[in-house]
Order: structure tokens, then C-alpha cells, then sequence
């Protein structure tokens, strides 16, 4: 993969997968610096799943026996002066369950891959899996761009489903004006 958009819809696919209602994806652009954030109320891992996940041959996925995108974000992250972080609560050990991963890149550096097309990640998202809330925040030191599809269904109603061509073409011409108002 070689922008961070990718990285980010890699992650926020896997808290999909472990049955989140709400996903929060969240950049922050200050000074050299770019940090993302994936935050989810899915399922969890246990201390042992999150020892493995550098390991490139663990993965919890049955489509395959390799799980390369933790391995590749974190050592593109050192690459740049950066680092990854990942912290878990299993859902046994109560209602407050979920994943949180954290990525820090020096947007200076040689080896800084580029962040890439933001939009279409969230529309993808949202079109894989319309019934999840998602919450999108990419915080610039030009301003900010954010999106939440709880807000979205307060002003739709339930019947519209956030997936439909023309939400989804909404949703981006939303958020692409968002982003013109950063220049």
C-alpha cells in the first residue's frame, strides 16, 4: 500500500470486522507532524492477540495466513521518526471493549508516504457498511473537515440508507468542500 488512506481503511475494515457500532477515524496535521487515529467499540483482543500483531504470520483473518498491514504501518511510521501504538480491551473483560490504534509519521521525511485520497476512504467505508456510525475528523492548522453519519441519520431518518448513490455522492461533495476551505 502505498498511501496512508489505505492504511487507515485497512484498519478501520478490521473494526468492522470485530463488530463495532461506532468507528472514529481521526487525523491531525500539526507542524512536521501526522497523527491518526482509529478508535472502535468492537469486539477487542486479548493481551495475547495484541503481542502477535507485529508478527506478520498472525493474523485473525480466515481469507488468509499473513497479516502484513500492522507490520508495513509501523515500520513506515519508524521510518519517518514516528511510531505506532495499539491498545485493546477484550470484550469479556466488560461493556467498555474495544481497539484503539495510533500512528505517528513525520510528514517531513523522505520515506513520509502521501496521506492520500481521505474522501473516497470514508465514502468507501460508509458504503461497505452504512449501518455502522462512523465519526471523521482531519484536524489541519487551516481548519478542520469532519463528517458523522449519526448526524446524517438524525437529519434522514432510518428508512435512507447511507449507502444510496446519491448520499454517498452527497457525502463527498461535502467533505471535497470541506477541504477546499483548507486553502
Amino acid at each position: 500500500m502505498d498511501e496512508l488512506s489505505l492504511y487507515v481503511l485497512d484498519i478501520t475494515m478490521n473494526s468492522v470486522r470485530a463488530g463495532a457500532t461506532l468507528i472514529s477515524v481521526e487525523l491531525i496535521e500539526q507542524g512536521a507532524w501526522l497523527d491518526f487515529t482509529v478508535r472502535d467499540n468492537g469486539c477487542g483482543m486479548t493481551e495475547e492477540q495484541l503481542e502477535k500483531l507485529a508478527n506478520p504470520f498472525f493474523t485473525t483473518r480466515k481469507t488468509r495466513k499473513v497479516g502484513l498491514g500492522i507490520p508495513f504501518l509501523k515500520m513506515l511510521a519508524e521510518m519517518t521518526g514516528g511510531s505506532v501504538e495499539i491498545s485493546s480491551v477484550h470484550e469479556s473483560q466488560g461493556e467498555h471493549h474495544g481497539t484503539v490504534t495510533h500512528a505517528r509519521f513525520g510528514k517531513d521525511h523522505i520515506d513520509f508516504i502521501p496521506l492520500g485520497n481521505m474522501v473516497d476512504t470514508v465514502k468507501t467505508l460508509i458504503q461497505g457498511s452504512p449501518e455502522i456510525d462512523f465519526e471523521y475528523l482531519h484536524k489541519t492548522e487551516s481548519g478542520e473537515v469532519s463528517l458523522s453519519t449519526r448526524a446524517l441519520r438524525e437529519v434522514l431518518g432510518e428508512d435512507i440508507s447511507l449507502g444510496e448513490p446519491e448520499i454517498l455522492e452527497w457525502i463527498g461533495s461535502y467533505l471535497y468542500e470541506q477541504y477546499e476551505g483548507l486553502n
